[in-house]
């Protein structure tokens, strides 16, 4: 079966309380995807992804036989002033279906609804993720224009890149910071836009990049523990 006539078996829509039962196994697909992609994911407990689904700040996919296919949620800081749509994750069955992309373009969708004049930002290591963003509107950022809420970086804790991310005093990770900027959006006409940001022109210079930005972070990080190590034998 192709991805066109796969898309027609999905139902993309806002949770609420009738997905409140597959809570469980959404957390468990969103640690095990983690652990296989070795890299991190804010770890969520099914008590807060029920939350965003009884709020309406959820979006879930299933089959028309009701089957969990993906799903992804929303979340503010700043009183907000930002909104990132988090934790997206599909079944492995449903991969490479174009899934993705219809969950974050609803989550997008949803973001706009309830908070129009926000900023919504994202955080990835996912060349895919950050293709979805770009057809979005999303450009990359410095860490310096994310939320400086605490509660937003804690999130991070949970992912096994957080060493590099505290030990550069949020400067630097393996993650790229993206952002949707509205009123750039709500330009007014006789404005000169600015030129989108071309993420297939640009894509194989990001790859470049990634792969320069994990050598240099992960030295560092090897670095610090080795220091580490040599201060805690020095004390013995």
């Amino acid at each position: 079966m192709n991805p066109e006539e796969k898309q027609d078996i999905y139902v993309v829509q806002v949770a609420n309380e009738n997905h409140l039962t597959l809570a469980d196994t959404i957390c468990e697909e969103m640690e095990q995807s983690a652990k296989a992609r070795g890299t991190g994911i804010a770890k969520r407990s099914p008590v807060y992804l029920m939350e965003k689904m009884t709020e309406g700040k959820a979006i879930i996919a299933t089959t028309n036989t009701g089957e969990w296919v993906g799903f992804c949620y929303i979340e503010t800081w700043e009183h907000g002033k930002f909104v990132a749509n988090s934790g997206l994750i599909v079944h492995p069955d449903h991969r490479k279906s174009g899934i993705a992309t219809r969950i974050k373009a609803e989550a997008f969708k949803l973001s706009r609804t309830k908070y129009p004049n926000a900023k919504i930002i994202g955080l990835t290591t996912s060349l895919a993720v950050m293709k979805i963003n770009s057809e979005l509107g999303y450009e990359p950022v410095t860490f310096s224009e994310l939320p400086a809420d605490d509660a937003f970086w804690k999130g991070c804790s949970s992912c096994v890149n957080y060493d590099i991310l505290s030990r550069t005093n949020r400067k630097h990770c393996l993650c790229t910071g993206m952002l949707y900027e509205p009123e750039k959006v709500q330009q007014k006409p006789a404005e000169k836009e600015p030129e989108p940001w071309d993420f297939i022109k640009e894509s194989k210079l990001y790859e470049r990049w990634m792969r320069i930005k994990q050598r240099i972070l992960l030295r560092f990080q090897d670095r610090q523990r080795a220091r580490k190590v040599e201060r805690e034998l020095e004390s013995v």
